[in-house]
């Protein structure tokens, strides 16, 4: 069965994104290729607020239900793109298809980034990762990206840094702009605020490996995700959209995130970012592990872990007689071993060679 198309923006003639009458068939393929199964036999995310910095979220969104706090009017979600990005993060199952977030005991603090209509700015995307930080949240999740905006973002990621958050954004658009010629430009930019040293950026990958046809060029994503045909809610009822982006593989991260900070809460943020760094998969842009994030013993970490050797303690010194007997012991019963070694190895090489002893015998008139 098609699914609905996730929207990024909205047209000037569009309507709110309303329920999905569809929902998914199967589990998606992104659960198994997360390896969310075995995750949540370690965590899910209990006690982490994740920050969705986007369109909005839908409260009423039966798989987030109770579990969204909006600030001011976040809790509409007219595009759909927020709400679809944070049940990727922290959706509960919700009957047919199991579509579910990677931390589904997670919170989400939905913050608008964008206006109504979806388009974004750098000062919105810079107040609401402030306001998500200022408001408790310990993972942010950055659903847009911007050409511009350094003086406002740069600030506003190292507002994160100084209060130990960790934000999440998507290194290249989900979809390719337009260039001047009115064809799709693939070619790869820089863009806000994925550039940041302090911000763990994420290009998608496929159900096959690779990425769409198409799709936009990326400049060193620091992780790759799930993020091609993936599945997820919508800002009301209980239907599924599909959708497609590095905007999604970022969410996935976001989740894979509140997961380790859920299960690892003594790790600083920085932290929980090497340590999703250091247990990818090893790849072009090393592809997310979920689980190795949350088991991995780390070099550092082993190294922290193994006890500081104690002084050398030498023996006291032996006097000088036993040691002296002991050496002539000690060579004497090297010199029989040589010995008989030797004989082992010429005696059977001289019968083979028909060796005899010599004959001792006199002669006769001797």
């Amino acid at each position: 069965m098609s699914l609905p198309p996730l929207r990024l923006r909205m047209g000037a003639d569009d309507t709110c994104a309303t329920a999905s009458a569809k929902t998914a068939d199967t589990q998606p393929w992104t659960r198994q290729a997360l390896q969310l199964s075995r995750s949540w036999q370690l965590s899910q995310g209990t006690g982490v607020t994740v920050a969705v910095v986007d369109t909005g979220v839908g409260e009423s969104a039966p798989a987030l239900s109770g579990r969204v706090t909006a600030v001011d009017d976040a809790g509409q979600d007219c595009v759909g793109h927020g709400s679809f990005a944070a049940g990727l993060i922290a959706a509960a199952p919700t009957g047919k298809g199991a579509v579910t977030g990677v931390a589904p005991h997670a919170r989400v603090l939905a913050i608008r980034g964008t206006d109504d209509r979806g388009n974004p700015s750098a000062q919105r995307i810079a107040d609401g990762i402030t306001a998500a930080v200022d408001q408790g949240a310990s993972v942010v999740y950055v659903g847009q990206t911007l050409t511009t905006g350094s003086k406002e973002l740069t600030e506003a990621v190292a507002h994160a840094t100084a209060k130990d958050v960790l934000v999440v954004a998507p290194a290249t658009p989900d979809i390719a702009p337009k260039g001047a010629d009115g064809k799709t430009d693939t070619r790869a930019r820089a863009y806000w605020p994925a550039r940041l040293p302090r911000v763990l950026s994420v290009v998608d990958f496929g159900p096959a490996g690779g990425r769409p046809k198409d799709a936009p060029g990326v400049l060193d994503a620091d992780l790759a995700a799930p993020g091609d045909a993936v599945v997820g809610i919508g800002p009301k009822g209980r239907g599924h959209f599909i959708g497609s982006g590095a905007s999604l593989a970022a969410a996935h991260v976001a989740g894979a995130a509140a997961l380790i900070r859920s299960y690892h809460p003594d790790l600083s943020a920085t932290e929980v970012s090497r340590r999703l760094l250091q247990a990818a998969y090893p790849d072009e842009a090393p592809r997310l592990d979920t689980y190795a994030g949350l088991t991995a013993v780390l070099p550092t970490e082993a190294a922290a872990a193994e006890p500081e050797p104690g002084p050398a303690h030498l023996p006291a010194a032996a006097s000088a007689t036993p040691r002296e007997r002991a050496l002539m012991i000690g060579s004497g019963g090297l010199g029989l071993v040589l010995l008989v070694g030797a004989a082992m190895v010429i005696v059977p090489r001289g019968k083979a060679r028909g060796w005899r002893p010599a004959d001792r015998t006199p002669s006769d008139g001797t």
